[in-house]
């Protein structure tokens, strides 16, 4: 694995024991990088976060995918920091993909109404892919309305993907052919 400071000259400069960032460049998309966050990004800690993903940004990163699998808590203000990152980067003709995101994490996402603007993934393979397709892509099947399987709620999905039911509270899936299950 190569030096964050490597890919990105003085970004350990500052450390952070709440959130740890690894780098890591993804070769088969130009100017891309995989981000891996190992903590919680809240208001105390959101700041040195910006400052770090930033840098990234100045040295050309501008497609980045963030691994979220041991990401285990974000603040309303932590997403505000995976929002300005969006937008520093799309002008640049740069994207976000998040990954692997914990479902306790992503329901801060739905709760505030910001998981339509993010590409979520499963994998870094499937991140790959959507900055190989040129990222504009959008699927016919949705916003697709459905009705919860367990309360009848009708409800409406922008994307595959997880989420809660907001009338029970219910954790459902939708896959990329709209189907739609528990859990």
């Amino acid at each position: 694995m190569v030096n964050n400071n490597t890919l990105v000259p003085g970004f350990n400069d500052e450390k952070d024991d709440s959130l740890k960032i690894t780098l890591s460049k993804i070769e088969d998309v130009p100017n891309c990088v995989s981000i891996i966050l190992n903590g919680y990004v809240d208001t105390y800690n959101s700041s040195f976060f910006q400052k770090r993903i930033n840098k990234v940004v100045e040295a050309g990163f501008v497609n980045l995918i963030f691994n979220c699998s041991a990401l285990n808590y974000v603040s309303s203000t932590g997403i505000g920091s995976f929002t300005a990152f969006l937008k520093l980067v799309k002008p640049k003709g740069g994207d976000i993909v998040l990954l692997e995101i914990q479902p306790k994490v992503f329901e801060v996402f739905q709760l505030l109404g910001f998981s339509q603007f993010f590409n979520i993934k499963n994998s870094t393979e499937e991140a790959v892919s959507f900055f190989k397709s040129g990222s504009t892509q959008t699927n016919s099947l949705f916003p697709k309305v459905f009705a919860c399987p367990v309360c009848q709620r009708k409800l409406k999905a922008t994307r595959a993907g997880r989420f809660r039911c907001s009338e029970c509270k219910s954790i459902l899936a939708i896959d990329g052919q709209g189907q739609v299950f528990l859990g």
